[in-house]
């Protein structure tokens, strides 16, 4: 139950931060403000979890986790109540940011909680089954969520999903055993854990080897009725494809990841520059569905064996890395979004393909620097 109880958790939190893009018209809308500024809700949100996910996990280092988890879930349960009664943009605003400075912190404890008590060669798998949470809230969360928001309003979105927050409070609470409090250390003793290499370039292949992906996933909408030449209507069954696809690549990941880390990290990545080349090229839209499918499972197969080589090179300070790593794969997104737009305004939406498979190359040769790495140790120990 400890497990069930931290997913239902990371799927109310995950998607609070998920759901707002399926409901900025509306939000727009009853507030009375443009579609871009209702944008900024989910910049806004982005910023928050880069920014505070490292600086609150630093300042919270040492605490026992149980009640740490309880007081940022009852931040969540409170901010998305904000959301759900703000009487205008400027309340709701602030109100997302609150939510955004505990997510990360949140995530990683509910990780490192999770992975404690198993053994070395099932953490990327007990990762992947606290990720599941995050998949579901793709595929059913957003969707549900935009769909209540459709039918009963924004502000009912935001109350399912406080009710959630507040149901995975309650759980973590009867099923989270207590814990011992750490030694607890000044932020910047923290911060000392980022001096290993191996975990910088860990977080490093997290932030680079993600960006195509997230860029293709992005614009998937556009390029789905664009260079594919998919009705409209066919781009929410196509997104439920690419979750099912993200959501059986992601517990396949995990396996993976538990006998082989970084080898089937870099196979997984390699797989993935194939497929970017060949959605570039695909003639026909069957075709293009079958590599969507793809798309997700192979990029997400690849995030659990992160997770898993961040909590193993950061032993000093797990929550730390794992909040930054976090942190990383935001700004990831970010650049993604933004690198993107640029392709788009130069050479033009089917480049993204492209474009995302060069930057997915930048994240195998990482990947295979830190293998390389890895080799070394191996020989200097024998």
């Amino acid at each position: 139950m400890k497990l069930t109880a931290l997913l239902v958790c990371v799927f109310g939190v995950t998607t609070g931060e998920f759901v707002v893009a399926g409901i900025l018209p509306a939000v727009a809308g009853d507030l009375g403000v443009s579609i871009p500024a209702a944008g900024l809700l989910v910049t806004a949100y982005a910023l928050g979890m880069i920014v505070g996910g490292p600086l609150l996990t630093a300042i919270t280092a040492g605490r026992s986790r149980k009640p740490l988890v309880l007081a940022l879930l009852a931040v969540a349960v409170t901010g998305n109540l904000l959301s759900t009664i703000a009487p205008d943009y400027g309340v709701l605003f602030a109100a997302r940011i609150v939510t955004a400075l505990v997510t990360s912190t949140f995530f990683a404890n509910a990780i490192v909680i999770a992975t404690t008590s198993a053994p070395l060669d099932k953490k990327a798998s007990t990762v992947a089954k606290l990720a599941l949470g995050m998949n579901l809230a793709m595929i059913l969360g957003a969707p549900l969520g935009t769909w209540i928001g459709d039918e009963l309003g924004w502000r009912t979105t935001f109350a399912a999903i406080t009710a959630c927050c507040a149901a995975g409070l309650i759980l973590v609470a009867r099923f989270i055993p207590n814990d011992q409090p750490g030694v607890r250390t000044r932020a910047l003793r923290e911060f000392a854990v980022f001096r290993n290499r191996d975990l910088l370039l860990a977080i490093a292949i997290t932030a680079v080897a993600n960006i195509g992906a997230l860029m293709v996933f992005t614009y998937l909408a556009p390029l789905l009725t664009g260079p594919a030449s998919f009705p409209a209507g066919a781009v929410a069954p196509m997104l439920l494809v690419y979750g099912v696809g993200a959501t059986i690549g992601n517990l396949v990941g995990g396996r993976l990841a538990d006998r082989a880390l970084l080898p089937s990290q870099l196979g997984a990545l390699a797989l993935l520059v194939l497929l970017l080349i060949a959605l570039r090229l695909s003639p026909a839209a069957i075709l293009t569905g079958v590599l969507v499918f793809a798309l997700g499972a192979v990029g997400f197969s690849v995030i659990p064996g992160m997770q898993a080589r961040v909590l193993t090179t950061a032993a000093a300070a797990p929550t730390l890395a794992i909040a930054v790593n976090a942190s990383s794969y935001q700004v990831a997104a970010a650049f993604a979004g933004w690198l993107g737009g640029r392709v788009i305004a130069g050479p033009g939406l089917p480049t993204i393909y492209l474009v995302a498979a060069a930057t997915t190359v930048l994240g195998l040769a990482l990947t295979g620097l830190g293998l390389a790495r890895e080799a070394t140790y191996s020989e200097l120990r024998q």
